[in-house]
């Protein structure tokens, strides 16, 4: 099965506040109106959330584009598309 290619949410990261030992489930269709973050709208298809742990309190810069390497965080791919 081919997976879809992710809605581009926007071609830029998302700077998030996170606290330590906390989990936050990342959108990964990019179809969120809660971007970074799983609203469901990825139901009926094959996108799942996926979880983000914490590990200490910092910003998190979430990609947008939905298309890093990195999975939930931003390598600057935005950049290319």
């Amino acid at each position: 099965m081919s997976e879809k290619k992710p809605h581009i949410a926007q071609k830029s990261p998302f700077a998030v506040a996170v606290e330590a030992g906390k989990s936050y489930w990342c959108c990964t269709c990019g179809k969120s109106a809660g971007q970074p973050f799983c609203d469901g709208s990825h139901k009926g298809s094959e996108f799942t959330p996926k979880e983000y742990k914490a590990e200490k309190s910092e910003t998190v810069y979430f990609c947008g584009c939905k298309h890093s390497g990195n999975g939930m965080t931003c390598d600057g791919t935005h950049q290319k598309l």
